[in-house]
């Protein structure tokens, strides 16, 4: 099969970088609207060939890897362009959303997917080989797509060695603001509070690993993310606001001096990385 990707930045030049590892891939084309986004791409490997827009939408199965807001404007103007059996996987942060966005003659097209992967780091010049291997992708609402096109999916993420779940689209969108798009709103936020400090080289001379590791999803780029906020922007508001009643009672406990209950807090919250090994 001939495989297009629309954009090619981090997930989109790794992803292609994979992809031409596979034995049934033929080609993998790309675009992207920013040219030297193109000429890193092709000067690193990424994809075979970059192309217009028109061409990548022939091919047998198109990925998107643009901004969520670019996702739902290229689905727009797919119906009528791209052909009749081709699959369309949308790598969006968010689901729901792009899901109701999806005309309805290329429903059966699309399949909507979320891999739970990336770095900090953006462009073309951050792909990585290997940066799918392992990690969960969550397709969502699939009832709604084609066979063909789920089985393609389903070939597609295997052969990259991904964890397939599934999912609704808003239980998806929930659960990602609780484990992604909140912990991007504190690491934005901590990196702001050191900022507004008049100290602030001081402080940051002192920085060690845990303020490091805390705010280097700051390093993101802000485009994506206004878009994902403003996408999920109910579900992440919920989870801000849950976020705040447990500072606050942490907050609260350090001021009363009830230490144990301060130990008690750091006891549960230490438990979550026992789930997660």
């Amino acid at each position: 099969m001939t495989l297009g990707i629309i954009g090619l930045g981090l997930m989109g030049g790794s992803l292609g970088m994979d992809l031409r590892q596979l034995p049934f891939v033929n080609e993998v084309i790309g675009h992207d609207h920013n040219a030297s986004h193109c000429d890193t791409a092709l000067e690193l490997g990424l994809v075979d060939r970059v192309v217009d827009f028109d061409t990548v939408l022939q091919c047998d199965t198109i990925f998107l890897s643009v901004p969520v807001d670019g996702i739902m404007s290229i689905l727009q103007q797919m119906p009528g362009r791209i052909n009749a059996d081709a699959t369309v996987i949308d790598l969006g942060s968010t689901k729901a959303r792009i899901v109701e966005s999806i005309p309805e003659s290329i429903r059966h097209n699309v399949i909507a997917a979320h891999p739970m992967t990336g770095t900090e780091n953006f462009g073309p010049q951050a792909a990585v080989s290997g940066l799918y291997r392992d990690k969960v992708v969550v397709l969502c609402d699939m009832a709604d797509s084609g066979k063909p096109q789920q089985e393609t999916a389903v070939r597609l993420f295997s052969g990259l060695h991904m964890r397939l779940h599934y999912m609704r689209a808003h239980d998806h969108d929930r659960h990602a603001a609780f484990i992604s798009h909140m912990p991007h709103a504190i690491s934005y936020s901590l990196a702001n509070t050191v900022l507004n400090q008049e100290d602030k080289y001081n402080i940051l001379a002192l920085a060690a690993g845990g303020f490091r590791s805390m705010s280097r999803l700051a390093k993101s780029s802000p485009n994506m993310w206004e878009d994902i906020f403003r996408q999920n922007k109910e579900h992440l508001l919920e989870a801000i606001s849950l976020f705040e009643n447990e500072l606050d009672a942490m907050k609260k406990a350090i001021k009363e001096e009830a230490w144990q209950e301060v130990h008690d807090r750091l006891e549960t919250g230490k438990k979550l990385h026992e789930i997660l090994l």
